[in-house]
């Protein structure tokens, strides 16, 4: 019996065709997730009633200007500056059937009044229940006639860089617009933002979207949309997510107390880069070094000290500095927890007990000093003024920079050198002793004090100066 031969294009082509098929299987099925998981989300309006503007809120002119009486007549006799209502949009996801929702705090600042669009095109208005700055997350209430569809949780410690997403929002006011891509990162930490460790994702956000949910393939809700990284204004490949593990712990908050409160630990801390970890004797970067402890903080309580570096936090390890503000912004006040730091090379454990992070030390909380790489020097220096001497702060003040080691670690003019190689800096006598002791050839630390913070710098000597 002969056999068919089949020619190789048509085997090749069947290949191709089952492949395809195989592909085709796993992919996931977004039309059942949102048909299934959309109703739970809304769309927010808002609104922003015109405020009283007039151009007699004139900017402020001396007193002792020669044109003082003309412009004050000019601006008083111009017309009222018309005013408008300002309305804006974003996205929210309903978590109990009673009507509570979640949003961006930042979708519902500064508003009058706040609209909540269902999936059945029912508008509802919304009352804000609480909103924390800081996750940049708000709780509402809507008074509907029944149950609404709610979303689910998901468990934000089985998410996985590589793994699909589905954003559901309202981008430039297109209601339940869906967007598909999958977790590019995990924990990443923004500038702007240090109590939350973003999900980064590369689904399609846009203005709008704020406030929506980020969903996983089971339907469960894992992130909630909060920005994007963007120099159009629109998407550009990057966006972030805030966890819902943060979201709801943020949440519970504002539904029973009104308020948010986290850990404050009370020091200023920055980035080991491997010149530092060199300085330090350390085998490699790790942990958050500490440059600055505030005064009657429960740093400065616990014993801790500039130089110090922290590399576990109640027993969980600390890698980079910015992991440290989420540990402990997420520490309940009062708890009392151990800290492992490495002082003079050695590993030390103490306990601090955890306070309340108060309001206005926001910016020395978020305080991540920039690393930068600190006669023989090329310094100018001189004594601190009267006023720093009679507060007994120690160092020496920073004249000029010429070329040389100290301009290389980025030591600057204004500058105040509190420790050099790990002593504390008394007057410039000592201090030039300190430096003729310097070694060579390798990083040394050096702790500055500029403006209200402080800073250490890794200075190397030539070995042939």
């Amino acid at each position: 019996m002969q056999r068919l031969k089949s020619p190789l294009w048509l085997l090749a082509l069947l290949g191709l065709f089952w492949n395809a098929m195989a592909h085709a299987t796993d992919y996931p099925d977004f039309v059942t997730l949102v048909e299934k998981y959309s109703p739970a989300v809304v769309s927010i309006q808002t609104k922003s009633e015109p405020k009283e503007r007039s151009w007699r809120n004139h900017p402020p002119i001396p007193d002792n200007s020669p044109f003082r009486d003309y412009f004050k007549k000019f601006f008083e006799q111009l017309p009222e500056a018309p005013s408008r209502p300002q309305n804006a949009v974003g996205s929210g996801f309903i978590i109990s059937p009673d009507g509570y929702i979640v949003t961006n705090a930042h979708v519902v600042e500064d508003t009058d009044r706040i609209v909540v669009g269902l999936y059945d095109r029912t508008e509802l208005t919304a009352q804000v229940i609480g909103k924390d700055s800081r996750s940049d997350i708000a709780l509402l209430k809507v008074k509907p006639d029944g149950n609404l569809p709610a979303v689910r949780i998901g468990d934000i410690n089985k998410l996985k860089v590589g793994q699909w997403v589905l954003a559901i929002g309202s981008p430039f006011g297109f209601e339940r617009s869906a967007t598909q891509g999958i977790i590019s990162a995990l924990a990443r930490s923004l500038p702007s933002d240090n109590y939350v460790p973003f999900i980064q994702t590369d689904a399609a956000v846009n203005p709008g979207n704020s406030g929506g949910p980020l969903f996983n393939l089971d339907g469960e809700v894992i992130g909630v949309n909060s920005q994007i990284y963007s120099r159009s204004g629109g998407y550009q490949g990057i966006s972030f997510a805030i966890p819902i593990d943060v979201a709801m712990d943020v949440v519970d908050q504002l539904k029973n107390g009104g308020k948010v409160s986290r850990g404050w630990l009370g020091v200023l801390i920055q980035e080991v880069t491997p010149e530092l970890a060199q300085s330090f004797n350390l085998s490699k970067p790790n942990g958050a070094l500490i440059g600055q402890v505030m005064a009657d903080s429960p740093a400065q309580k616990a014993g801790l000290k500039a130089g110090d570096i922290i590399v576990t936090f109640n027993g969980q390890p600390v890698h980079h500095s910015s992991d440290l503000p989420l540990m402990v912004g997420r520490t309940r006040p009062g708890a009392a927890v151990t800290l492992v730091v490495i002082r003079e090379g050695k590993e030390q454990t103490l306990t601090i007990q955890i306070e309340e992070l108060p309001e206005d030390s926001k910016q020395l909380q978020q305080a991540i000093a920039e690393p930068t790489a600190s006669n023989r020097l090329g310094l100018t220096i001189a004594e601190l003024g009267d006023d720093q001497r009679e507060k007994n702060e120690p160092g020496v003040l920073v004249k000029s920079v010429d070329d040389g080691p100290a301009a290389d670690a980025g030591i600057r003019a204004g500058d105040v050198i509190v420790r050099l190689n790990n002593v504390d800096v008394r007057d410039p006598s000592q201090f030039a002793t300190l430096v003729k002791q310097l070694p060579t050839g390798r990083p040394i630390p050096v702790l500055i004090r500029r403006e209200n913070g402080s800073l250490f710098l890794a200075l190397t000597v030539p070995e042939k100066e």
